[in-house]
């Protein structure tokens, strides 16, 4: 009950901001529901594996500058110095959705720096401890928190773009903005149960055709959207040495092991970089550690900043002897943007990242991958670098967001339960 002053009858400042509160969420009461029970639909769908084209009504105020919020994950900072696929490509999303006049919130790690409102969430980043469910529950909840506060204070965002992890995937529903979540990792066993059971809670975004294509049954994927990448802040003039270069996580389906193997039978010195992750010590210590010699086959760590541009720029080729379902292969796009051709096994998203002939090579074994070396040598630099210019350009993808984000920012027409739209077939905007 809200109480009076003695002295002139009006509302004490706590009352009143009290009643403000209940009457803002008043308001948002009919919003919110509508965005609960909401059918995500979405404008020329093409559903994948079939012919079928689905009739949408076409979102409205196409032009209109949208509200968005960016969940970072709450491991490292924004942009990362080193390793950190994940947060170099929403640093580049926030500022291209800057640039094309959104109003864009990135909900990132404490220190994080981008063209857009940076919020951070935890007290620190968490880079020691990468995949803490605790750490990331933490984070999500806290990102929830501030929409749901921006809802009530009369700042809704028009969509929550999710690059977390699980947790806001799973609680998607939960909440009245609209939720689009990337999905940056492999559709292994754990992730096709956790897809099947939760997929339906938001709308779903692959980064290559491969990785959609290996969802679960039922699984409605409402576009493929590439990650993106500034070739313009790669380096172009960095001359060329014969060493070929290996880089990335040290597990054994990244294929440094093999990547070994190939520059020896090929008779050129290797470069391995990359962070030796907690789980890996012992791959490292048995398959890698016994064959560095500091000068045919270095390791160089962790690498970041220039000097890893220039380790790219500088090398005759990257070799990607993945044996793995590979989502997308961001150091691929890094090394075509420093002007280094790709020689990869054909798995996953390589034959979509790497045109073969331009910017790289496709190989089916280690043989042949060896064979390639000197053929790599001459492809043109500058076609690698156009390459990932014309298809990985930051504004492009900001665009392709920017039309996935207006499809579920506008409510459908006929709202109907979320269990029947989890019903139905699986879905794809074309890439």
């Amino acid at each position: 009950m809200l109480r009076r002053t003695s002295d002139d009858e009006r509302l004490c400042r706590s009352c009143a901001a009290g009643e403000r509160a209940v009457e803002l969420a008043g308001r948002a009461e009919p919003a919110v529901r509508t965005q609960l029970y909401r059918h995500s639909s979405h404008s020329n769908v093409h559903v994948l594996g079939s012919h079928r084209d689905v009739h949408v009504a076409p979102a409205t105020s196409a032009g209109r500058p949208l509200r968005i919020a960016l969940l970072a994950p709450p491991w490292l900072r924004i942009p990362p110095h080193g390793y950190g696929g994940i947060e170099s490509v929403v640093a580049l999303l926030a500022d291209a959705l800057v640039a094309r006049g959104h109003d864009v919130t990135l909900l990132a790690a404490p220190g994080s720096r981008s063209a857009a409102r940076t919020v951070g969430l935890l007290d620190r980043s968490h880079s020691d401890r990468i995949g803490a469910s605790v750490i990331e529950a933490d984070h999500v909840a806290r990102a929830f928190e501030h929409v749901e506060r921006e809802a009530i204070a009369g700042r809704p965002y028009d969509v929550l773009h999710d690059h977390s992890g699980w947790t806001a995937l799973a609680m998607a529903d939960r909440i009245s903005v609209p939720v689009l979540h990337t999905v940056h990792g492999a559709f292994d066993e754990d992730a096709r149960r956790f897809y099947a059971a939760h997929g339906a809670k938001a709308s779903i975004t692959c980064i290559s055709r491969a990785q959609a294509a290996a969802r679960p049954d039922g699984v409605r994927i409402d576009a493929v959207v590439p990650n993106p990448i500034d070739v313009d802040a790669w380096p172009a003039d960095v001359p060329k040495d014969d060493h070929l270069l290996w880089i990335g996580r040290f597990a054994p389906e990244k294929g440094a092991h093999r990547a070994i193997r190939v520059a020896r039978e090929a008779g050129r010195r290797l470069i391995l970089a990359g962070p030796v992750q907690p789980g890996q010590e012992a791959y490292f210590a048995e398959e890698i550690d016994p064959h560095l010699d500091g000068d045919r086959i270095r390791y160089v760590g962790e690498v970041g900043g220039r000097y890893k541009q220039e380790l790219f720029a500088a090398a005759q080729a990257l070799l990607m002897p993945i044996t793995w379902p590979e989502p997308f292969g961001m150091v691929m796009v890094e090394a075509m943007a420093a002007g280094t051709p790709v020689i990869a096994f054909a798995e996953g998203s390589a034959p979509e990242v790497v045109e073969a002939g331009r910017s790289g090579l496709l190989v089916g074994d280690e043989e042949q991958m060896a064979a390639a070396v000197e053929r790599a040598g001459e492809l043109d630099p500058d076609e690698c670098r156009a390459s990932v210019r014309e298809r990985f350009a930051p504004d492009r993808v900001a665009a392709r967001y920017e039309e996935a984000y207006r499809a579920i920012a506008t409510p459908a027409p006929r709202p109907r339960p979320r269990a029947a739209a989890a019903a139905d077939e699986s879905e794809a905007i074309p890439a």
